[in-house]
């Protein structure tokens, strides 16, 4: 996804969803890749929840 902020500034986003209370949220792509630097190869890169505190992982795509 991407959002525009500020003066037609493009910021990537990737869809967390809580493992707590399943809200999802979308987190700067930037952030992630900041993330991902400190893991192992196929970790997945956690962030913590706005809504419960709890831990999100990158949403899978629900096949259509």
């Amino acid at each position: 996804m991407k959002v525009l902020i500020g003066l037609n500034e493009e910021i990537i986003t990737i869809l967390f969803k809580s493992k707590d209370c399943r809200e999802e949220d979308d987190v700067p792509d930037f952030v992630v890749h900041e993330f991902q630097q400190y893991k192992k190869k196929g970790e997945e890169v956690e962030v913590e929840c706005p809504f419960c505190g709890g831990t999100m992982l990158r949403a899978k795509k629900s096949p259509k």
